[in-house]
């Protein structure tokens, strides 16, 4: 087995602060905030479940964030 790389932190962020605000506000936050990262999807939305670094998910609905979650 190879050695782990040395990954760079993720951001040290609220995931709850997202919820209620408007996707478009929500995304110029998480960028302002260090994620490199930022996925919009639907609720419902079928995705793969693999974890990205540095990634930050938003399920939005009618224009607003209901959820959010790392990688």
């Amino acid at each position: 087995m190879g050695p782990v790389p040395n990954l760079p932190a993720e951001p040290d962020d609220d995931l709850d602060s997202y919820v209620g605000l408007d996707a478009a506000a929500a995304e110029e936050r998480a960028r302002a905030r260090g994620w490199s990262t930022v996925r919009t999807l639907p609720p419902g939305a079928i995705i793969t479940m693999e974890y990205l670094r540095g990634r930050i998910d938003f399920e939005v609905d009618e224009g607003t964030v209901k959820r959010c979650w790392r990688g």
